[in-house]
């Protein structure tokens, strides 16, 4: 019988204690059981630390996975505290989740499974959105293939879904830019032009929490740093740039508007 693959399971956490521990028992409750938990704690203020430490150790008990936990020393950012965990992964596969986002129970076997009969070096998944009460407001769904002229004008893959292979980011020495919104964005785009075709399963297997003050909630530096994607990191003119900003804008509307009839 084939040995099941392990996946890194990347976590930046800085400042939301309580949905760090929604985010970890949705992981504890998974039918895949290769994994390893690595959280990236990335706030100045350590006083969440022993916390932490205490919930694994009073769960990691009966549950038996391999975690860890690495401290930066300032707080740099989600993108940033990411690169740490890519540097820091041993295993195949490598998956993100942020730490106010929950999985379902089923969401690595599922992926994992169609990942490895297919040879496929990146995926994502269709998408819950809710609130901080855990309502679900809004779904996103995956396009089975997805092509760089379509991402560049709309962004439709969810972090929190994504599992690719270690291998892809070692390989091309690819990491998330130094941005505070979009670095995600920035990835897919190079990975995209290095693979050709993102592969995505539309079955809804994560809940990405949506709340107020969060930094992708703030739209003027989303379009900011929107811009800043095209300009700066694409290379595209002026004009372009600014084109691909207003596809993107119109196409995230789109998805508001649908959603909400």
């Amino acid at each position: 019988m084939k040995k099941l693959p392990y996946v890194t399971i990347i976590i930046p956490y800085k400042n939301n204690l309580n949905y760090l521990f929604a985010a970890l028992k949705s992981i504890f409750k998974q039918s895949y059981k290769n994994f390893k938990i690595l959280i990236i704690y990335d706030d100045e203020d350590k006083s969440d630390l022993p916390k932490i430490k205490n919930f694994f150790k009073s769960t990691i008990i009966k549950k038996k996975k391999p975690f860890e936990i690495i401290v930066n020393k300032n707080s740099l950012g989600a993108g940033y505290a990411r690169n740490v965990g890519i540097k820091k992964c041993k295993t195949k596969y490598i998956a993100f989740l942020d730490s106010d986002d929950t999985w379902a129970k089923n969401k690595l076997k599922i992926q994992v499974n169609y990942m490895e009969k297919n040879n496929i070096l990146f995926s994502h998944t269709s998408y819950h959105v809710i609130n901080k009460n855990n309502k679900i407001v809004s779904s996103r769904f995956a396009k089975n293939k997805i092509i760089f002229k379509d991402l560049i004008r709309s962004c439709d893959i969810g972090l929190s879904t994504v599992i690719l292979k270690s291998s892809l980011l070692i390989k091309n020495k690819l990491l998330f830019p130094k941005m505070k919104t979009k670095e995600d964005y920035v990835l897919w785009l190079q990975i995209v032009k290095k693979i050709k075709t993102i592969r995505g399963l539309n079955i809804k297997l994560t809940y990405y929490r949506k709340t107020k003050g969060s930094l992708s909630s703030n739209k003027f530096l989303s379009l900011i740093n929107g811009y800043k994607v095209y300009r700066n990191y694409m290379n595209c003119g002026m004009i372009k740039s600014l084109f691909c900003l207003f596809m993107l804008s119109i196409n995230s509307l789109k998805k508001i508007i649908i959603n909400y009839f």
